[in-house]
């Protein structure tokens, strides 16, 4: 019996010193969850309404503005940008983004041949491991964005992604990302990140009449690609927002969990110890009777 009540302490012991580590990982997220969470927060409200105005040019646009960012083709290739985390721990976050990524290229694009073209472009050592590991086509230059998360780093991958849709090297840019609702929801979402989207407009509704400054030609040329790169660097944003949102949930989920299974630990030990005690009185109370007798 000693050797039960050695093993089941050994794995009290266990249990506890996990429980310590997960209270610490949860510490450390909700922390770093703080900062993620305010610069999403300041920067939502700018992109959206970048995005929608964007999309308002682009779909009011006539002459010969430059939209070959919004060129719309029939779809051969694709790129999908997939922005999952670094580390894990994060419950199902990982591999939600990933499925979700498998799932714009089966079903989103099911017309088209792009199961064999479709190429990855991960941000986040997790979805590259995982698309390098399962043969995907993928781009591994900018896997590792979240070690220097800047705006810099980010505007070279949309000017990567921009580059390849003006050469044709892809016909459409897909953008797979989870955004930021609160610590305990994150909303995984996949959206056309090239070509530009344009607003669509209504039957009998006016058109928009714009009046550019210094020109549409060259306000275009700078405006979009720098809308762009917003559009982008919000999503990461997000994504930054909802792994420690994430992770500090399952670090929660986790330290409650072990909680439980300790209370279940401490009634095994109690019931072997009381039994190991019984026996040894037992076995005493006999030898006395033997000797008696």
């Amino acid at each position: 019996m000693s050797g039960a009540l050695k093993e089941v302490r050994n794995r009290i012991q266990s249990v506890k010193s996990t429980q310590q580590i997960t209270k610490a990982m949860k510490m450390v997220s909700a922390a770093k969850l703080r900062r993620a969470q305010d610069a999403i927060i300041q920067m939502r409200p700018y992109a959206q309404k970048l995005q929608e105005m964007l999309a308002n040019i682009v779909g009011n646009a006539e002459g010969d503005i430059d939209m070959s960012l919004a060129a719309e083709r029939p779809v051969q290739k694709l790129l999908v940008i997939v922005i999952t985390s670094d580390r894990g721990l994060c419950g199902g976050y990982n591999s939600n983004l990933i499925k979700l990524a498998k799932q714009v290229i089966k079903d989103k694009y099911a017309g088209a041949p792009v199961a064999g073209t479709a190429e990855l472009l991960p941000l986040g050592k997790k979805g590259f491991e995982h698309f390098s590991k399962n043969k995907f086509k993928v781009i591994d230059q900018y896997w590792h964005i979240f070690s220097d998360l800047r705006f810099e780093s980010v505007a070279a991958v949309a000017k990567f992604a921009m580059d390849a849709f003006r050469n044709g090297e892809v016909d459409a840019v897909e953008l797979v990302y989870s955004e930021f609702k609160n610590a305990g929801t994150q909303k995984f979402t996949a959206e056309q990140f090239l070509p530009v989207k344009k607003t669509v407009q209504k039957t009998g509704e006016s058109k928009a009449d714009f009046i550019f400054e210094p020109g549409a030609t060259v306000l275009m040329k700078e405006l979009m690609p720098k809308i762009l790169n917003t559009q982008l660097y919000k999503a990461i944003l997000d994504a930054h927002a909802s792994e420690h949102g994430a992770r500090m949930t399952a670090m929660d989920k986790a330290t409650e969990n072990a909680e439980e299974l300790l209370k279940s630990l401490k009634i095994s030990y109690n019931r072997a110890r009381q039994a190991a005690i019984t026996t040894e009185l037992t076995e005493i109370v006999s030898g006395a009777a033997a000797l008696q007798g």
